[in-house]
């Protein structure tokens, strides 16, 4: 599978998140989402404003809002969140586990929240957060937070499932 077929047959399927997705297929389409929002943001730079830099001893910080990555982004996380959903199909999970580390932060920001009150988290006093004697259990919470995209990455990158599964029959070999 090439480039522009993946790109292509993932456009295509924008919405739909039923069926099964190749590994090449997904991986190309990220591809094509990174290198896509680089240019975008050189195109943002030469046609609009030159990006917000600031320099401090040891860090830079770059800042480019324009409105062709904008729209690039909004064009793409659809079909990105799709490909991803059906890519998860082909190992034979459900789509769901993509939302695995959305909800795993959702849950340990709760969780915080509940234990120590909204307040200090709002305000940013990390230090009443990590006062009181949950901070084992809020360690524990973050490590899992910290591993879930790992582990959600690992799963796009598993094989196919070499025959039909629950979500579909295997998708045709590249060629």
């Amino acid at each position: 599978m090439t480039l522009a077929r993946a790109v292509s047959r993932c456009l295509r399927k924008y919405v739909t998140f039923s069926g099964r997705a190749r590994r090449q297929e997904y991986w190309y389409f990220i591809l094509f989402i990174f290198l896509g929002s680089i240019i975008c943001g050189l195109v943002d730079t030469a046609l609009f404003d030159t990006p917000h830099i600031e320099t401090a001893p040891g860090s830079i910080e770059v800042e480019n809002n324009g409105p062709v990555a904008t729209a690039f982004g909004l064009a793409t996380v659809v079909p990105a969140i799709s490909a991803g959903w059906r890519r998860m199909h082909d190992t034979g999970r459900s789509g769901l586990y993509l939302l695995y580390p959305v909800i795993v932060i959702f849950g340990v920001g709760i969780f915080t929240g509940l234990v120590s009150g909204f307040a200090p988290l709002a305000a940013g006093d990390f230090g009443a957060v990590l006062a009181g004697g949950y901070v084992l259990v809020l360690g524990i919470a973050l490590f899992v937070m910290f591993l879930s995209p790992l582990l959600v990455i690992w799963w796009l990158t598993r094989p196919s499932e070499p025959r039909d599964n629950a979500f579909g029959p295997e998708p045709a070999r590249p060629g």
